[in-house]
């Protein structure tokens, strides 16, 4: 198994040093955002999104990889195919609770509540991370056996489908939710200063994914083979 922990902790020192930096330009370089072109009246609220915005993207990242990982585990059982599933859900539970996190600081200046249960775009992300946290539990908890895989790699495969629907929710139903942040779209109503930290910041969530993702399959990988060991040690002792 390589040892992937030196190439790791550097990732993710940058991308952390990254993403602070990120955040502090968010207060101290970009300018202010017209209230008009966001729909809501405080625009000051809207420099969270320097993180929220690369935890969504991030998130995704992470529930595509579930996704890959699921097929192929559930069509060839291949070994690769469930550490991505591992990982992937992994990644999608960190990131995921990253986005329900930020966003309600957000929403509690904007909307004077941290939370709208009528929008569907927040509750549908609520749900794809509900997922991502159902997946690892029983991940931890059920015995390793490739009908629990095969379980869980269904069960993968069904909140992937959730991907595409939190990200059309805003223009099919949109209630509160800012629209998608599109960097090159004209309609954004965002400075350039903005659309340079926010591809900076998630330049750095990106390295902390890469970073985070690789230390996770180190573990999962040695968890794997101390379950095995300990099963044959059971079977001796019988």
């Amino acid at each position: 198994m390589p040892d992937y922990k030196p190439v790791s902790l550097v990732l993710i020192l940058l991308g952390l040093f990254g993403s602070s930096v990120s955040i502090l330009l968010g207060f101290i370089w970009v300018p202010g955002i017209n209230p008009e072109s966001v729909q809501q009246g405080s625009a000051e609220s809207y420099r969270i999104l320097f993180w929220h915005v690369s935890f969504a993207w991030c998130s995704f990242l992470a529930f595509l990889m579930l996704f890959v990982g699921s097929i192929l585990w559930y069509l060839k059982n291949d070994e690769f195919g469930w550490r991505l599933f591992s990982t992937g859900s992994d990644m999608g539970l960190l990131f995921g609770f990253g986005v329900i996190t930020s966003g309600p600081i957000w929403g509690s200046v904007a909307w004077g509540k941290p939370w709208d249960w009528g929008d569907l775009r927040l509750n549908s992300f609520a749900l794809l991370t509900a997922v991502a946290l159902f997946l690892v539990l029983s991940r931890k908890s059920q015995p390793d056996t490739n009908q629990t895989r095969d379980t869980l790699s269904i069960i993968g495969l069904f909140g992937f489908f959730l991907v595409p629907i939190t990200a059309v929710a805003t223009t099919l139903y949109n209630r509160r939710h800012p629209p998608i942040i599109i960097i090159e779209g004209e309609d954004t109503g965002l400075p350039d200063e903005w659309k340079m930290v926010l591809i900076f910041s998630f330049v750095s969530f990106g390295l902390i994914f890469i970073g985070v993702s690789l230390l996770n399959d180190m573990v999962n990988q040695l968890e794997s083979k101390i379950e095995k060991y300990q099963r044959v040690i059971d079977r001796g002792e019988d």
